[in-house]
Protein backbone atom coordinates (compact mmCIF):
# COMPACT_ATOMS: atom_id res chain seq x y z
CA UNK A 1 0.00 0.00 0.00
CA UNK A 2 3.41 2.11 0.09
CA UNK A 3 2.82 5.43 2.10
CA UNK A 4 0.52 4.80 5.32
CA UNK A 5 -2.59 6.35 4.78
CA UNK A 6 -6.02 5.63 5.65
CA UNK A 7 -8.40 5.24 9.33
CA UNK A 8 -9.88 1.74 9.69
CA UNK A 9 -12.26 0.58 12.26
CA UNK A 10 -12.09 -3.37 12.93
CA UNK A 11 -15.48 -4.58 14.59
CA UNK A 12 -15.17 -8.38 15.95
CA UNK A 13 -16.00 -9.95 19.51
CA UNK A 14 -12.88 -12.13 18.96
CA UNK A 15 -9.85 -10.71 21.38
CA UNK A 16 -7.37 -12.59 18.78
CA UNK A 17 -8.47 -11.20 15.49
CA UNK A 18 -8.50 -7.45 16.73
CA UNK A 19 -5.31 -8.14 18.13
CA UNK A 20 -3.80 -9.74 15.35
CA UNK A 21 -5.45 -7.83 12.48
CA UNK A 22 -4.35 -4.60 14.80
CA UNK A 23 -0.69 -5.89 14.58
CA UNK A 24 -0.66 -6.32 11.28
CA UNK A 25 -2.70 -3.29 9.85
CA UNK A 26 -1.12 -0.52 11.97
CA UNK A 27 1.57 -1.48 9.63
CA UNK A 28 0.18 -0.32 6.22
CA UNK A 29 -2.57 2.47 7.90
CA UNK A 30 -1.96 5.31 9.59
CA UNK A 31 -4.79 4.57 12.22
CA UNK A 32 -6.44 1.25 13.49
CA UNK A 33 -9.24 1.39 16.01
CA UNK A 34 -10.61 -1.99 17.43
CA UNK A 35 -13.73 -2.51 19.42
CA UNK A 36 -15.32 -5.67 20.71
CA UNK A 37 -18.91 -4.59 20.50
CA UNK A 38 -21.28 -3.28 17.35
CA UNK A 39 -22.75 -0.98 20.06
CA UNK A 40 -20.45 1.16 19.81
CA UNK A 41 -20.77 2.01 16.44
CA UNK A 42 -23.06 4.71 16.30
CA UNK A 43 -21.03 6.82 19.04
CA UNK A 44 -17.44 5.92 17.35
CA UNK A 45 -19.21 7.21 13.52
CA UNK A 46 -20.53 10.46 15.19
CA UNK A 47 -17.25 11.18 16.75
CA UNK A 48 -14.80 9.82 14.56
CA UNK A 49 -14.13 9.89 10.57
CA UNK A 50 -13.49 6.13 8.92
CA UNK A 51 -12.14 5.31 5.74
CA UNK A 52 -12.86 1.60 6.12
CA UNK A 53 -15.27 -0.48 8.50
CA UNK A 54 -14.31 -3.95 8.72
CA UNK A 55 -17.22 -5.33 10.81
CA UNK A 56 -17.96 -9.12 11.20
CA UNK A 57 -20.87 -11.05 10.64
CA UNK A 58 -21.50 -12.81 13.49
CA UNK A 59 -21.62 -12.01 16.87
CA UNK A 60 -22.25 -14.03 20.14
CA UNK A 61 -25.83 -13.87 20.18
CA UNK A 62 -25.96 -15.24 17.01
CA UNK A 63 -23.16 -17.18 15.77
CA UNK A 64 -23.64 -18.77 12.20
CA UNK A 65 -26.80 -16.78 9.98
CA UNK A 66 -24.95 -13.12 10.07
CA UNK A 67 -28.17 -11.28 10.80
CA UNK A 68 -26.16 -9.11 13.12
CA UNK A 69 -23.99 -8.46 10.71
CA UNK A 70 -26.80 -7.31 8.06
CA UNK A 71 -28.29 -5.34 10.80
CA UNK A 72 -25.08 -2.89 12.09
CA UNK A 73 -24.23 -2.59 8.24
CA UNK A 74 -27.44 -1.47 7.65
CA UNK A 75 -27.23 0.94 10.44
CA UNK A 76 -23.60 1.65 9.17
CA UNK A 77 -25.10 3.07 5.77
CA UNK A 78 -27.83 5.07 7.58
CA UNK A 79 -25.22 6.86 9.92
CA UNK A 80 -23.09 7.31 6.70
CA UNK A 81 -24.46 6.90 3.19
CA UNK A 82 -21.10 6.71 1.89
CA UNK A 83 -19.01 4.49 4.47
CA UNK A 84 -16.95 1.51 2.72
CA UNK A 85 -17.77 -1.61 4.95
CA UNK A 86 -16.04 -4.94 4.10
CA UNK A 87 -17.78 -7.93 6.21
CA UNK A 88 -16.03 -10.69 7.47
CA UNK A 89 -17.08 -14.14 8.70
CA UNK A 90 -16.08 -18.12 9.16
CA UNK A 91 -19.01 -19.13 7.96
CA UNK A 92 -19.20 -17.38 4.80
CA UNK A 93 -20.89 -18.79 1.51
CA UNK A 94 -21.40 -17.51 -2.19
CA UNK A 95 -25.24 -16.73 -0.76
CA UNK A 96 -24.11 -14.49 2.11
CA UNK A 97 -21.64 -12.62 0.19
CA UNK A 98 -24.19 -11.92 -2.74
CA UNK A 99 -26.53 -11.13 -0.04
CA UNK A 100 -24.30 -8.78 1.69
CA UNK A 101 -22.80 -6.84 -1.86
CA UNK A 102 -26.14 -6.21 -2.27
CA UNK A 103 -27.66 -4.47 1.03
CA UNK A 104 -24.33 -2.01 0.72
CA UNK A 105 -20.98 -3.68 1.44
CA UNK A 106 -18.00 -2.99 -0.43
CA UNK A 107 -16.66 -6.81 -0.32
CA UNK A 108 -16.74 -9.72 1.53
CA UNK A 109 -13.54 -11.87 3.10
CA UNK A 110 -13.20 -15.22 5.23
CA UNK A 111 -11.44 -15.99 8.42
CA UNK A 112 -8.92 -17.12 9.09
CA UNK A 113 -7.90 -14.34 6.16
CA UNK A 114 -4.26 -14.71 4.18
CA UNK A 115 -2.47 -11.12 5.18
CA UNK A 116 -2.11 -10.35 1.27
CA UNK A 117 -5.80 -10.75 0.39
CA UNK A 118 -6.85 -8.75 3.96
CA UNK A 119 -4.11 -6.33 2.37
CA UNK A 120 -5.28 -6.19 -1.55
CA UNK A 121 -8.83 -5.94 -0.04
CA UNK A 122 -8.35 -3.12 2.39
CA UNK A 123 -6.38 -1.26 -0.52
CA UNK A 124 -9.00 -1.64 -2.58
CA UNK A 125 -11.40 -0.39 -0.22
CA UNK A 126 -9.63 2.60 0.77
CA UNK A 127 -9.49 3.77 -2.62
CA UNK A 128 -12.97 3.44 -3.43
CA UNK A 129 -13.41 5.35 -0.12
CA UNK A 130 -11.32 8.20 -1.35
CA UNK A 131 -13.49 8.48 -4.64
CA UNK A 132 -16.79 8.86 -2.77
CA UNK A 133 -15.95 11.55 -0.26
CA UNK A 134 -14.65 13.45 -3.64
CA UNK A 135 -17.42 12.47 -5.80
CA UNK A 136 -19.34 13.85 -1.99
CA UNK A 137 -17.56 16.94 -2.40
CA UNK A 138 -17.72 17.40 -6.39
CA UNK A 139 -21.59 17.50 -6.03
CA UNK A 140 -22.15 19.71 -3.30
CA UNK A 141 -19.94 21.82 -5.08
CA UNK A 142 -21.51 21.77 -8.35
CA UNK A 143 -25.12 22.64 -6.47
CA UNK A 144 -23.64 25.58 -5.11
CA UNK A 145 -21.96 26.35 -8.34
CA UNK A 146 -25.19 25.65 -10.31
CA UNK A 147 -26.98 28.27 -8.23
CA UNK A 148 -23.89 31.01 -7.99
CA UNK A 149 -23.39 30.77 -11.92
CA UNK A 150 -26.94 32.69 -13.00
CA UNK A 151 -25.14 36.24 -12.58
CA UNK A 152 -25.64 39.15 -14.88
CA UNK A 153 -22.43 40.13 -14.71
CA UNK A 154 -18.94 39.31 -14.83
CA UNK A 155 -16.75 42.18 -14.70
CA UNK A 156 -17.28 46.25 -13.73
CA UNK A 157 -17.12 49.27 -15.38
CA UNK A 158 -15.28 52.37 -15.01
CA UNK A 159 -13.08 55.12 -16.40
CA UNK A 160 -13.43 57.52 -13.53
CA UNK A 161 -10.09 58.10 -10.93
CA UNK A 162 -12.04 56.32 -8.43
CA UNK A 163 -12.61 53.50 -10.35
CA UNK A 164 -9.20 53.52 -11.33
CA UNK A 165 -8.09 53.16 -8.33
CA UNK A 166 -10.27 50.45 -7.09
CA UNK A 167 -9.10 48.78 -10.29
CA UNK A 168 -5.34 49.32 -9.12
CA UNK A 169 -5.78 48.27 -5.67
CA UNK A 170 -7.48 45.30 -6.86
CA UNK A 171 -4.60 44.32 -9.04
CA UNK A 172 -2.27 44.64 -5.93
CA UNK A 173 -4.78 42.66 -3.22
CA UNK A 174 -5.83 39.85 -5.66
CA UNK A 175 -2.22 38.22 -5.78
CA UNK A 176 -1.79 37.89 -2.27
CA UNK A 177 -4.04 35.54 0.49
CA UNK A 178 -4.92 38.80 2.10
CA UNK A 179 -8.34 38.85 3.66
CA UNK A 180 -10.03 41.74 1.97
CA UNK A 181 -13.14 43.54 3.53
CA UNK A 182 -14.95 45.27 0.62
CA UNK A 183 -17.34 49.07 1.98
CA UNK A 184 -20.24 50.89 0.25
CA UNK A 185 -23.58 51.42 -0.18
CA UNK A 186 -25.79 49.11 -1.28
CA UNK A 187 -25.80 48.79 -5.32
CA UNK A 188 -22.34 50.04 -5.54
CA UNK A 189 -20.93 46.56 -6.90
CA UNK A 190 -19.15 44.96 -3.93
CA UNK A 191 -20.24 41.38 -5.42
CA UNK A 192 -18.40 42.26 -8.56
CA UNK A 193 -15.06 43.36 -6.75
CA UNK A 194 -15.04 40.09 -4.62
CA UNK A 195 -15.49 38.18 -8.01
CA UNK A 196 -12.75 40.75 -9.07
CA UNK A 197 -9.99 39.71 -6.64
CA UNK A 198 -10.70 36.08 -7.27
CA UNK A 199 -10.58 35.76 -11.05
CA UNK A 200 -6.84 38.02 -10.49
CA UNK A 201 -5.59 35.82 -7.92
CA UNK A 202 -4.01 32.30 -8.39
CA UNK A 203 -7.11 30.92 -6.83
CA UNK A 204 -8.58 31.90 -10.06
CA UNK A 205 -9.25 28.19 -11.12
CA UNK A 206 -11.04 27.03 -7.75
CA UNK A 207 -14.69 27.69 -6.49
CA UNK A 208 -16.18 31.29 -5.52
CA UNK A 209 -18.87 31.17 -2.90
CA UNK A 210 -21.18 33.49 -2.15
CA UNK A 211 -23.04 33.89 0.93
CA UNK A 212 -25.38 37.01 1.43
CA UNK A 213 -25.39 36.33 5.41
CA UNK A 214 -28.44 38.78 5.84
CA UNK A 215 -30.58 36.65 4.11
CA UNK A 216 -29.55 33.50 6.37
CA UNK A 217 -31.69 32.83 10.09
CA UNK A 218 -29.57 33.25 12.80
CA UNK A 219 -30.89 28.89 13.58
CA UNK A 220 -29.57 28.06 10.06
CA UNK A 221 -26.35 30.20 9.92
CA UNK A 222 -23.93 27.23 10.80
CA UNK A 223 -25.42 24.71 9.32
CA UNK A 224 -24.92 26.63 5.99
CA UNK A 225 -21.42 27.80 6.90
CA UNK A 226 -20.42 25.22 8.75
CA UNK A 227 -22.29 21.85 7.03
CA UNK A 228 -24.28 19.34 9.20
CA UNK A 229 -24.61 15.60 9.53
CA UNK A 230 -27.79 13.39 8.91
CA UNK A 231 -29.77 13.84 12.09
CA UNK A 232 -28.25 16.77 13.36
CA UNK A 233 -31.50 18.76 13.68
CA UNK A 234 -35.29 17.63 12.34
CA UNK A 235 -34.44 18.48 8.70
CA UNK A 236 -31.42 17.29 8.29
CA UNK A 237 -32.30 14.03 6.08
CA UNK A 238 -28.25 13.30 4.66
CA UNK A 239 -24.65 14.81 5.10
CA UNK A 240 -24.35 18.66 4.10
CA UNK A 241 -21.25 20.68 3.76
CA UNK A 242 -21.07 23.89 4.71
CA UNK A 243 -19.76 27.10 2.84
CA UNK A 244 -16.74 26.69 4.08
CA UNK A 245 -16.09 23.39 2.75
CA UNK A 246 -17.38 23.87 -0.67
CA UNK A 247 -15.31 27.10 -0.79
CA UNK A 248 -11.88 25.10 0.70
CA UNK A 249 -9.35 26.06 -2.06
CA UNK A 250 -10.87 29.18 -3.51
CA UNK A 251 -12.47 32.10 -2.44
CA UNK A 252 -15.20 32.45 0.09
CA UNK A 253 -17.38 35.84 -0.07
CA UNK A 254 -19.59 36.78 2.70
CA UNK A 255 -21.80 39.55 2.01
CA UNK A 256 -23.45 41.73 4.32
CA UNK A 257 -20.68 40.81 7.60
CA UNK A 258 -22.36 43.47 9.66
CA UNK A 259 -25.94 41.97 9.89
CA UNK A 260 -23.81 39.09 11.69
CA UNK A 261 -24.95 38.63 15.45
CA UNK A 262 -22.40 38.73 18.44
CA UNK A 263 -22.94 35.23 19.14
CA UNK A 264 -22.47 34.16 15.95
CA UNK A 265 -19.25 36.69 15.25
CA UNK A 266 -17.78 34.64 17.94
CA UNK A 267 -18.05 31.58 16.13
CA UNK A 268 -17.17 33.00 12.88
CA UNK A 269 -13.70 34.42 14.55
CA UNK A 270 -12.76 30.82 15.78
CA UNK A 271 -13.21 28.96 12.28
CA UNK A 272 -10.93 31.67 10.87
CA UNK A 273 -8.44 31.27 13.65
CA UNK A 274 -8.52 27.99 13.50
CA UNK A 275 -9.02 27.22 10.02
CA UNK A 276 -11.33 24.31 10.69
CA UNK A 277 -14.92 23.61 10.78
CA UNK A 278 -17.07 21.43 13.24
CA UNK A 279 -20.07 19.99 11.32
CA UNK A 280 -23.34 20.23 13.61
CA UNK A 281 -24.06 16.80 15.09
CA UNK A 282 -20.67 15.60 15.39
CA UNK A 283 -17.20 16.83 17.03
CA UNK A 284 -14.81 16.21 14.28
CA UNK A 285 -13.02 19.25 12.69
CA UNK A 286 -12.70 19.66 8.93
CA UNK A 287 -9.52 21.51 7.96
CA UNK A 288 -10.78 23.75 5.57
CA UNK A 289 -8.39 26.65 3.26
CA UNK A 290 -10.33 29.59 2.10
CA UNK A 291 -9.71 32.92 0.80
CA UNK A 292 -11.99 35.51 2.52
CA UNK A 293 -13.49 38.40 1.30
CA UNK A 294 -16.40 40.13 3.12
CA UNK A 295 -18.52 43.46 2.57
CA UNK A 296 -20.75 45.36 3.90
CA UNK A 297 -22.85 48.55 3.46
CA UNK A 298 -22.95 49.48 6.90
CA UNK A 299 -19.96 51.94 9.36
CA UNK A 300 -18.60 49.10 10.66
CA UNK A 301 -15.97 51.08 12.82
CA UNK A 302 -19.27 52.57 14.25
CA UNK A 303 -20.51 49.16 14.68
CA UNK A 304 -17.26 48.15 17.03
CA UNK A 305 -17.48 51.23 18.83
CA UNK A 306 -20.89 50.42 20.45
CA UNK A 307 -19.71 46.92 20.54
CA UNK A 308 -22.33 45.77 17.93
CA UNK A 309 -19.29 44.38 15.93
CA UNK A 310 -16.34 42.50 17.35
CA UNK A 311 -12.69 44.74 17.04
CA UNK A 312 -11.01 41.16 16.80
CA UNK A 313 -12.91 39.94 14.22
CA UNK A 314 -12.93 43.10 12.13
CA UNK A 315 -9.40 42.88 12.38
CA UNK A 316 -9.24 39.34 11.14
CA UNK A 317 -11.54 40.09 7.76
CA UNK A 318 -9.98 43.57 6.98
CA UNK A 319 -5.91 43.28 6.51
CA UNK A 320 -7.34 45.46 3.07
CA UNK A 321 -10.51 47.26 2.62
CA UNK A 322 -11.72 48.51 -0.12
CA UNK A 323 -14.43 51.51 -0.01
CA UNK A 324 -16.24 51.86 -3.47
CA UNK A 325 -17.83 55.15 -3.93
CA UNK A 326 -21.73 55.74 -5.18
CA UNK A 327 -22.53 56.53 -8.28
CA UNK A 328 -23.35 60.09 -7.60
CA UNK A 329 -19.25 60.36 -6.91
CA UNK A 330 -18.50 59.08 -9.96
CA UNK A 331 -20.77 60.87 -13.36
CA UNK A 332 -18.75 60.20 -15.79
CA UNK A 333 -18.76 56.76 -15.36
CA UNK A 334 -22.58 56.87 -16.47
CA UNK A 335 -22.54 57.32 -20.06
CA UNK A 336 -20.23 53.73 -20.07
CA UNK A 337 -22.11 52.40 -18.09
CA UNK A 338 -25.56 53.15 -20.15
CA UNK A 339 -23.95 51.80 -23.14
CA UNK A 340 -22.70 48.15 -21.22
CA UNK A 341 -26.04 47.62 -19.99
CA UNK A 342 -28.17 48.73 -23.20
CA UNK A 343 -25.91 46.35 -25.40
CA UNK A 344 -26.82 43.26 -22.83
CA UNK A 345 -30.49 44.55 -22.51
CA UNK A 346 -30.98 45.17 -25.96
CA UNK A 347 -29.74 41.79 -26.89
CA UNK A 348 -31.98 40.10 -23.92
CA UNK A 349 -35.00 41.50 -25.12
CA UNK A 350 -34.28 41.63 -29.15
CA UNK A 351 -34.64 45.36 -29.79
CA UNK A 352 -32.74 47.64 -32.25
CA UNK A 353 -31.91 50.24 -29.47
CA UNK A 354 -28.74 51.63 -29.89
CA UNK A 355 -27.50 54.49 -27.66
CA UNK A 356 -29.04 57.37 -25.40
CA UNK A 357 -28.93 60.90 -26.38
CA UNK A 358 -26.40 63.35 -24.90
CA UNK A 359 -29.64 65.31 -22.88
CA UNK A 360 -30.84 61.85 -22.40
CA UNK A 361 -27.63 61.26 -20.41
CA UNK A 362 -27.29 64.59 -19.03
CA UNK A 363 -31.17 63.62 -17.08
CA UNK A 364 -29.20 60.71 -15.86
CA UNK A 365 -26.33 62.18 -14.60
CA UNK A 366 -28.39 64.94 -12.79
CA UNK A 367 -30.27 61.95 -10.59
CA UNK A 368 -28.64 61.51 -7.36
CA UNK A 369 -29.12 57.82 -8.20
CA UNK A 370 -29.51 56.31 -4.13
CA UNK A 371 -30.02 52.87 -5.82
CA UNK A 372 -26.66 53.02 -7.46
CA UNK A 373 -25.54 51.18 -10.23
CA UNK A 374 -27.84 48.47 -9.25
CA UNK A 375 -30.67 51.15 -9.72
CA UNK A 376 -29.18 52.31 -13.12
CA UNK A 377 -29.12 48.61 -14.34
CA UNK A 378 -32.73 48.25 -13.54
CA UNK A 379 -33.64 51.88 -14.89
CA UNK A 380 -31.90 50.83 -18.49
CA UNK A 381 -34.10 47.08 -18.62
CA UNK A 382 -36.99 48.66 -17.52
CA UNK A 383 -36.48 51.61 -20.61
CA UNK A 384 -35.30 49.17 -22.99
CA UNK A 385 -38.16 47.24 -22.44
CA UNK A 386 -41.04 49.89 -22.43
CA UNK A 387 -39.31 52.31 -25.20
CA UNK A 388 -39.59 51.33 -29.39
CA UNK A 389 -37.32 54.21 -30.29
CA UNK A 390 -33.57 53.07 -31.40
CA UNK A 391 -32.31 56.36 -29.25
CA UNK A 392 -33.59 56.91 -25.85
CA UNK A 393 -34.59 60.72 -24.80
CA UNK A 394 -34.82 62.30 -21.71
CA UNK A 395 -38.93 61.61 -21.60
CA UNK A 396 -37.92 58.05 -21.99
CA UNK A 397 -36.33 58.27 -18.45
CA UNK A 398 -38.80 58.93 -15.20
CA UNK A 399 -37.71 58.92 -11.75
CA UNK A 400 -39.39 59.03 -8.64
CA UNK A 401 -36.96 60.40 -6.28
CA UNK A 402 -35.90 64.25 -6.91
CA UNK A 403 -33.61 64.50 -10.20
CA UNK A 404 -30.76 66.73 -8.87
CA UNK A 405 -28.47 66.69 -6.24
CA UNK A 406 -29.35 70.05 -5.41
CA UNK A 407 -32.06 70.14 -2.79
CA UNK A 408 -33.17 73.39 -1.65
CA UNK A 409 -34.32 73.45 2.74
CA UNK A 410 -36.01 76.32 3.65
CA UNK A 411 -36.32 78.08 7.47
CA UNK A 412 -39.57 79.55 9.07
CA UNK A 413 -36.62 81.12 10.79
CA UNK A 414 -32.92 81.29 12.04
CA UNK A 415 -33.33 79.73 15.16
CA UNK A 416 -30.19 76.86 15.04
CA UNK A 417 -32.19 74.43 17.27
CA UNK A 418 -34.94 74.92 14.92
CA UNK A 419 -32.70 74.59 11.31
CA UNK A 420 -30.97 71.03 13.12
CA UNK A 421 -34.23 70.06 13.58
CA UNK A 422 -35.08 70.81 9.78
CA UNK A 423 -31.80 69.26 8.88
CA UNK A 424 -32.33 66.03 10.95
CA UNK A 425 -35.54 65.64 9.51
CA UNK A 426 -34.65 65.94 5.85
CA UNK A 427 -31.28 63.63 6.18
CA UNK A 428 -33.47 60.47 8.06
CA UNK A 429 -36.13 60.67 5.22
CA UNK A 430 -33.62 61.03 2.43
CA UNK A 431 -31.95 57.85 3.87
CA UNK A 432 -35.62 55.68 4.37
CA UNK A 433 -35.10 56.09 8.17
CA UNK A 434 -31.24 54.77 8.14
CA UNK A 435 -29.94 56.49 11.28
CA UNK A 436 -26.06 55.25 10.24
CA UNK A 437 -26.56 56.89 6.53
CA UNK A 438 -28.12 60.11 7.94
CA UNK A 439 -25.43 60.65 10.95
CA UNK A 440 -22.74 59.81 8.03
CA UNK A 441 -24.17 63.12 5.81
CA UNK A 442 -24.90 65.44 8.97
CA UNK A 443 -21.32 64.63 9.82
CA UNK A 444 -21.95 62.82 13.30
CA UNK A 445 -21.81 59.40 15.26
CA UNK A 446 -24.92 57.36 15.55
CA UNK A 447 -24.54 58.27 19.02
CA UNK A 448 -25.22 61.95 18.74
CA UNK A 449 -27.98 61.57 16.11
CA UNK A 450 -29.38 59.49 18.41
CA UNK A 451 -28.88 62.12 21.35
CA UNK A 452 -30.21 65.24 19.09
CA UNK A 453 -33.31 62.88 18.47
CA UNK A 454 -34.33 62.42 21.92
CA UNK A 455 -33.87 66.20 22.52
CA UNK A 456 -36.31 67.15 20.30
CA UNK A 457 -37.86 64.72 20.51
CA UNK A 458 -38.17 63.31 17.04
Amino acid sequence: MGKKSGRVLLVDDDEDVLHAARLFLKQHVETIHIEKSPQTIPALLKNESYDVILLDMNFTRDVSSGSEGFYWLNKILEIDHSAVVILITAYGDVQMAVRAIKEGATDFILKPWQNEKLLATLSAALNLRWSLVEVDSLRSRQKQLSADLDKPFHNFIGISSAMQQIFATIQKVSKTEANVLILGENGTGKELVARELHRQSPRTNEVFISVDIGSISETLFESELFGHVKGAFTDARENRAGRFEIASGGTLFLDEIGNLPLHLQAKLLTVLEKRRVIRLGTNKPIPIDVRLVCATNMSIQEMVTEKKFRQDLLYRINTVEINLPPLRERLEDIPLLVEHFLEIYSKKYKKSIMRASPTALKKLQKYNWPGNVRELLHTIERVVIMSDSEILQPSDFFFSAPETKEEYITFENYNLEEAEKVLIRKAISKHGGNISQAAKELGLTRTSLYRRLEKYGL
